[in-house]
């Protein structure tokens, strides 16, 4: 693996939901290791703060919104030149509820955001990397969670929606690969993260120390992931250390798949 602070030194980057949480962690990291960055956000307030802050530009996004993923495709061209590296991060936790609680508005609300924006994101991301010269097309990282590999009975919605991601991800990297495009396109799975949505969650609950101490001791390494673990992964992945990986999933867990 290459060491040093390059890793991706001439490469441009788009990072949806950049604007806090794992988003933000990854486009820390990502400008660390010599990346032009672009975060992409509906928090057009706190992404502009924080894209100033560690030295990114950002783009408001609506990641539902198909016009805006052609405006801010065709806007990171004709800044920057070419898009090496998308993130498809943003995403919504839903409501909760099992089969039997969720509702048409809930389901139709986090698909809208967790699978038709990734869709949307990768649609236009193979649109636009599909232009650079092979075989450095580009790589797309789709965030899905060990929610979309394991059944999970209180959160239905939110699985489907990342299992979603997970088999869209598949597609992706097969049709690249067919094309000769010379752009990889893998999936994260990350379990319970500090961030914000993990927050609301946690705060939400009728006994939120008690969920708190449950989601640490889920993990056989005993604690709860932290964002920086994730952004890690996803360096690893629009990375070139990564360039024979296309089409498969990263868990960063904690080793709760595992068991």
């Amino acid at each position: 693996m290459a060491a040093g602070r390059d890793r991706l030194a001439g490469k441009t980057a788009l990072i949806t939901g950049g604007a806090s949480g794992i988003g933000r962690a990854i486009a820390e990291i990502f400008v660390e290791q010599g990346a032009t960055v672009v975060i992409a956000d509906i928090d057009a307030e706190r992404g502009t703060a924080v894209a100033s802050q560690i030295g990114a530009t950002f783009a408001l996004l609506d990641v539902r919104d198909e016009d805006g993923w052609q405006r801010v495709t065709t806007e990171t061209l004709d800044r920057h030149g070419r898009l090496d590296v998308l993130v498809n991060n943003a995403g919504t936790g839903g409501s909760g509820g099992s089969i039997e609680d969720a509702s048409v508005d809930d389901w139709d609300r986090v698909m809208d955001i967790n699978a038709k924006g990734v869709f949307l994101g990768c649609k236009y991301g193979v649109a636009t990397m599909k232009a650079n010269e092979a075989p450095s097309g580009g790589s797309i990282v789709n965030m899905s969670s060990i929610a979309g590999l394991v059944g999970a009975p209180a959160i239905p919605v939110y699985s489907a929606s990342k299992g979603a991601v997970r088999l869209l991800t598949k597609s992706v990297a097969l049709h690249c690969a067919k094309k000769g495009y010379g752009i990889r396109c893998n999936s994260v799975h990350p379990s319970y993260t500090d961030t914000p949505m993990v927050d609301r969650m946690v705060d939400g609950h009728h006994n939120p120390e008690r969920l708190r101490q449950a989601i640490v001791a889920a993990a056989p390494l005993g604690r709860i992931g932290a964002p920086a673990d994730v952004a890690g992964a996803v360096l690893y992945l629009a990375s070139d250390d990564s360039a024979f990986v296309t089409g498969t999933e990263l868990t960063v867990d904690g080793g709760i798949c595992a068991m």
